[in-house]
């Protein structure tokens, strides 16, 4: 996949990082680690400019957050709610108020929220799905994944034109980050829903 990344960018440059980033955040298992660092190194030696590359990334990077806002939307709290509802809620023990606490918690801590986890790998994508579920104000959506999403890209693309041929090592050190996170975010997840689960078991 990497050498087909490669190929798009050195093609069609700004286009193709638009592309790849937009793609990378509906399909979180492409790697926008190798896209934005090999990004900063094309300016090294092509005529991209860093901040072109930024700036491309950062509109694909909110091409591809509204497409998942809009899924969100779709799946409203009240197509869930009527799936909780049925046998699936009695098997999860889930209801659809416990959907609609969730979606007014989103309501008042979801700025944050959007603009922390676009720069943590995996949910810097899924975060735009419950954005969407719980309504949050489109434009309100749009400026914090347009300030989050800028910031990952910065930080990432800068550390390519820093190590130049190097940007693989790059790669590897943020592979290493992403793996890191996933396993913490997962522990963070189970302990989350066996408190969950236990209190509604108690009631």
């Amino acid at each position: 996949m990497q050498s087909w990344i490669i190929d798009v960018m050195n093609q069609f440059g700004y286009v193709g990082i638009i592309f790849l980033i937009a793609v990378e955040n509906i399909f979180p298992p492409i790697p926008s680690e190798v896209i934005l660092t090999f990004g900063g190194f094309m300016t090294t030696y092509a005529d991209l400019k860093v901040w072109g590359v930024i700036a491309a990334a950062t509109a694909g990077s909110i091409l591809g957050a509204v497409v998942l806002y809009e899924v969100g939307r779709f799946l409203s709290p009240e197509r869930l709610g009527i799936l909780l509802d049925g046998k699936a809620g009695k098997i999860l023990h889930l209801s659809k108020n416990d959907v609609m606490k969730t979606c007014d918690w989103f309501n008042h801590k979801g700025k944050g929220t959007v603009l922390f986890c676009r720069c943590i790998p995996v949910i810097r994508s899924l975060i735009s799905i419950p954005a969407g579920m719980a309504k949050m104000k489109f434009g309100t959506f749009m400026l914090f994944t347009a300030i989050g999403s800028a910031i990952w890209n910065i930080l990432l693309v800068y550390l390519g034109v820093i190590a130049g041929a190097s940007w693989e090592k790059i790669v590897t050190g943020t592979d290493i980050y992403t793996r890191v996170t996933v396993v913490i975010l997962g522990v963070i997840l189970l302990a989350g829903a066996f408190v969950f689960f236990k209190r509604k078991l108690k009631k």
